[in-house]
């Protein structure tokens, strides 16, 4: 069951004109959306949409040609990436990232050394016990517990996708962006990971924006869906007026989608 979104005062994330070319291409064209705290939302549309760009330039992955990126009251617009995640912003992506050759806990402790500036933490064969601890606390957060000396290599791809979550967990977000967390996993696999990111949403209290293209799990979990198509805002609302709206319909649904059977 989602919790409820924290009511009043200003949204965490306002994005106002945001826009992104590339060469002759708008991958973002004057895109206007707000994200208020304490909730789950889902970025959806077709293929070449700019759900990734959208992403790229909220975390800081690439700067706007125009627009403004307000995060808790501030214009973060154009900051680069480091910056962005000691503000509150966390981002996992579509293809896990994070180093092969170390364990679990070595990838964690790295993560959470760098980020509290611990670096000599980072080579020395006793780190700093908080950093350890704060390694296990996130690998438990996950369900990883059990795999913190296991090579991050050898993980399966489900545990290897919570690890790049767990790493962006580690640098202790506000705000959590995950680009498709399901993204090459069988159906069973796609709702157990689905089912711990919204644990751990409603037990971190965290605000959560994610990407997805399985319309069961974006209609299932989501306070509010917003769809992208060719760089613009198609639509948003609540996941029965983006069920209903023609225009969704035809450009990317195709069909309407059915509610479950009482």
């Amino acid at each position: 069951m989602n919790s409820p979104a924290q009511p009043g005062g200003p949204p965490m994330l306002k994005i106002s004109g945001l826009t992104k070319r590339f060469g002759g291409v708008a991958a973002m064209s004057d895109v206007t959306l707000d994200f208020a705290a304490g909730t789950l939302s889902a970025v959806i549309g077709p293929n070449g949409a700019g759900k990734s760009t959208f992403f790229n330039l909220i975390s800081g992955a690439i700067r706007p040609d125009a627009g403004q990126v307000v995060f808790k009251g501030e214009d973060i617009t154009g900051l680069n990436r480091a910056a962005i995640v000691r503000r509150g912003i966390g981002r996992a992506f579509q293809v896990a990232s994070f180093f092969p050759s170390m364990t679990v806990e070595e990838n964690l402790m790295a993560g959470i050394a760098a980020h509290r500036s611990q670096w000599s933490d980072l080579n020395h064969r006793f780190p700093r016990q908080g950093v350890r601890a704060r390694a296990l606390e996130v690998a438990e957060m996950l369900g990883l517990q059990d795999k913190a000396a296991v090579l991050s290599a050898n993980l399966s791809h489900g545990d290897q996708k919570l690890l790049d979550i767990a790493l962006a967990l580690a640098l202790e977000p506000s705000l959590l962006l995950l680009d498709e967390p399901t993204a090459g996993m069988g159906p069973e696999e796609r709702w157990q990971m689905i089912e711990k990111v919204q644990r751990l949403w409603q037990q971190q209290n965290l605000t959560l924006i994610f990407i997805e293209h399985d319309m069961d799990i974006v209609f299932g979990i989501s306070s509010s869906i917003r769809v992208l198509c060719y760089g613009r805002v198609l639509a948003e609302g609540t996941p029965d007026e983006i069920r209903a709206n023609p225009a969704v319909i035809e450009a990317y649904l195709g069909t309407p989608v059915e509610e479950d059977a009482a």
